[in-house]
């Protein structure tokens, strides 16, 4: 089947308030569990000139509500490589958060068992690599109020929003469906991105520490680097003017040509 090539706006969202036409790289972005293309907002104003900044929204959030969650990291990562083909006019990044970072590096597989032009680089941040263990947490199999709490803990979403039982009906089924998504996924060997990986974290994550985020190491045949900021897994949201840096820090050295010897 020939893959969709046009750009309607209901997967991939421009982040920034305007089109960065003129910009040399684009970077996509990845949201977490729960989370919508919207969160990027405040890195697309960081990160400026220096890159067209889009960000994924999956289904079953904010204007997609109506639709069903995909349910596994596979099926999501398969619909997004297929819309991200008609974004590939510039060289792309990819950046991806928590559960985004896993499927941002299972659209960077994807591409390149394609044979197509893969990601100049890849960003993952606040998720442990791929080939740990998984935890058996099984959150998405517990009550709502163990969803409700598990977003508490990770201080994903302002505490006043928790209370307001409109927004957690809204919520909870993609939130639920995410869940199952990344608790279910189990990484295949072989096929690891030829691209460059930055991994980043906060130092006080409890759900994904220093050395399980060093291990994204094992996931690239090019170069890797690990950032580490102040905070928790939401390290992000309280500095995002140190996160766009470190973004444009990241642009900057994916463009530059490797040196061979």
């Amino acid at each position: 089947m020939e893959r969709t090539r046009r750009r309607d706006g209901l997967w991939i969202r421009e982040a920034g308030p305007t089109p960065q036409k003129d910009a040399p790289v684009r970077l996509v972005c990845f949201p977490h569990a729960g989370g919508a293309a919207s969160f990027y907002h405040p890195l697309a104003a960081e990160v400026g000139t220096a890159a067209d900044v889009v960000a994924v929204q999956y289904p079953g959030r904010q204007d997609r509500r109506a639709e069903p969650a995909c349910v596994t990291i596979a099926e999501l990562a398969d619909r997004v490589h297929d819309e991200i083909q008609a974004w590939t006019d510039r060289p792309l990044v990819f950046f991806g958060h928590s559960m985004g970072a896993v499927v941002a590096y299972e659209v960077v597989r994807r591409m390149q068992r394609q044979g197509e032009h893969r990601p100049l680089g890849l960003i993952v941040s606040g998720r442990r690599a791929p080939c740990l263990p998984v935890p058996a947490r099984n959150i998405h199999l517990r009550g709502d109020a163990a969803l409700i709490d598990e977003l508490r803990r990770q201080s994903g979403t302002a505490a006043g929003l928790l209370e307001d039982p409109e927004i957690v009906r809204m919520i909870l089924p993609s939130l639920r469906g995410d869940y199952r998504a990344i608790e279910t996924y189990r990484h295949q060997e072989g096929d690891e991105p030829a691209c460059p990986i930055t991994a980043m974290t906060g130092r006080q994550d409890p759900a994904a520490t220093v050395e399980q985020v060093r291990a994204w190491e094992n996931h690239t045949h090019a170069a890797f680097e690990l950032r580490l900021f102040t905070g928790g897994h939401f390290y992000l949201s309280d500095q995002w003017d140190a996160v766009g840096a470190a973004v444009r820090d990241c642009l900057t050295a994916f463009a530059r040509p490797v040196a061979t010897h």
